[in-house]
């Protein structure tokens, strides 16, 4: 529903009123423009609720985004119905400038497994409206979800086109993003190559970010984006990070530069502040002593667990690959190997249980074993995947083995292309009996328009035979997952040089919970 902007104001007072609270003196004077430019979401959906999230922005791109330095409230709304005529639930939050004026309200109290319409008054301005369903009851015999995947969206790289295509998919009960949500990186770096040069798409306004305001910037940047807010709008996310949120290929206290871990810990933290800031999570994920506990679990009914995993910010540094890379660890070193760490991993083997009917292990990089061409410049072994961690790949293997679990699913991306296939029992052995089902999306963008078979990748599935896909267009997937199928749409995008590329399905696959693997 909008409203004429002569009636936000008396809107926004009659809202105060019917929460309970007294309109505030000085909204108007506190917000000198239209203050939802970086739009709206919602996360983290549970059985009788989820979070809400907006960040004010009138100038997103200069000091402070265009606030005051004070607090602002900010009034929401929850409805059964798009017109906002049965409001169940609002309230009033606090927009601080120490979180970049960002607003994250963990709503309760509603009824489980059912669709919720929500919006934001700040000053005389209301927000959009969005969409956002809450989870099956604990317990509760769920029949169906609805699942979308993305992630990796250079701006540079091309259009979000695909976003708009999956705002509009039907029936979504949330989205995952497994990360890259923002590249780090100053401008022209990543771009697909055209006679030789980067051909940007789209081009970052400043260097490579360091500080808090520089992630902030570059978050606007991103958010301003239309097709993104319009997914953001459909459906609550369930995000993660991965590397360039940080730095390009990051791992734990190192970065791929050699800079003094005591500095890169100072870039880390500004960098997960940001995405605090502007990913709807609650606020147990609030950063605190220079790191941030972004793993947790999700519980739809009996249907599905969700174990949102942590890759980055616990591993070990990478060992050495083929490229002669000098800030890496040699390959001969025998030394610990941890991908998600010794504490996430217990977390993880406790929670992975047969009491629901699927466990999704929803992570950021490959963890089945994968032989790319020779050709490439890093090896045959991506070095920053689970296969540069052969040991910690083992026990979730043998974890998954000792808790008789036969309904993994692994959701990934980072690689820029399509992938379906298996965990193998044996490490080194791909034809060994599968332990899990791995599916892995292409990116949102990074990549440029790509192509249905790379060149030079003919013999891939040949020497993968533990793999069923591979596909470099742009795109996501959609998780159609029931009691006794899972099935993966793979989607891809035409073209994301140019806007308004077309939507086709690639595959249709199907797992099914006792049987690991991927069938057409």
């Amino acid at each position: 529903m909008k409203l004429e902007r002569r009636n936000l104001l008396k809107a926004a007072g009659q809202l105060a009123i019917f929460a309970g609270l007294a309109p505030h003196a000085g909204w108007a004077a506190a917000l000198t423009g239209y203050p939802f430019t970086l739009g709206i979401a919602s996360g983290d959906p549970v059985a009788d609720g989820f979070v809400l999230w907006t960040r004010l922005a009138p100038r997103p791109f200069e000091p402070g985004s265009g606030m005051p330095m004070k607090v602002v409230p900010v009034t929401w709304q929850v409805a059964e119905d798009a017109q906002f005529a049965r409001i169940v639930q609002s309230g009033e939050a606090q927009a601080r400038p120490e979180l970049g004026h960002s607003v994250h309200v963990e709503v309760s109290g509603l009824l489980p497994s059912r669709p919720y319409c929500y919006r934001f008054f700040a000053g005389a301005e209301m927000s959009p409206a969005g969409t956002v369903r809450t989870a099956p009851a604990r317990g509760a015999s769920a029949e169906r979800l609805r699942i979308g995947v993305a992630g990796c969206q250079h701006y540079e790289g091309g259009y979000f086109t695909a976003y708009r295509h999956l705002s509009e998919e039907p029936d979504l009960d949330a989205i995952f993003h497994y990360g890259d949500y923002i590249y780090e990186h100053a401008p022209e770096r990543g771009c697909p190559k055209a006679g030789g040069k980067p051909a940007c798409v789209r081009v970052h306004d400043s260097d490579e970010i360091y500080s808090l305001d520089d992630y902030r910037r570059r978050y606007a940047l991103y958010k301003l984006d239309a097709d993104l807010q319009a997914a953001h709008r459909a459906a609550a996310f369930l995000p993660t990070y991965d590397d360039h949120e940080v730095e390009n290929n990051w791992a734990g206290q190192w970065d791929e530069n050699g800079t003094p871990p005591e500095l890169f810990l100072l870039r880390r933290f500004a960098a997960m502040q940001a995405w605090y800031e502007n990913m709807p999570v609650r606020k147990a994920q609030l950063p605190a002593g220079g790191q941030m506990r972004m793993f947790r679990r999700l519980d739809y009914g009996d249907l599905l667990r969700v174990h949102l995993l942590d890759t980055r910010q616990y591993r070990t540094d990478q060992r050495c690959g083929a490229s002669g890379d000098k800030i890496c660890r040699p390959a001969s070193d025998k030394g610990p190997s941890e991908i998600i760490g010794a504490e996430q991993e217990a977390w993880l083997k406790q929670g992975m249980t047969r009491d629901f009917r699927w466990n999704l292990l929803a992570q950021q990089v490959m963890v089945m074993p994968f032989r790319y061409p020779e050709h490439r410049a890093d090896g045959v072994t991506n070095m920053d995947s689970w296969s540069g961690y052969p040991e910690a790949r083992a026990r979730l293997t043998a974890a998954i083995q000792e808790r008789r679990l036969t309904n993994v699913v692994i959701a990934t991306g980072d690689v820029h292309k399509h992938h379906a296939g298996v965990l193998p029992s044996r490490e080194g052995d791909l034809l060994s009996t599968p332990v899990a089902t791995e599916y892995v999306a292409s990116s949102i963008s990074s990549g440029g328009d790509g192509s249905d078979m790379p060149a030079g990748w003919e013999q891939v599935l040949a020497n993968n035979p533990h793999t069923r896909l591979v596909n470099d267009r742009r795109g996501y997937q959609l998780f159609d997952i029931g009691r006794n199928e899972w099935r993966t749409e793979v989607i891809a995008v035409d073209q994301i040089s140019t806007r308004g590329g077309a939507r086709r399905r690639v595959a249709s696959l199907v797992t099914v919970p006792e049987r690991p693997g991927v069938e057409v």
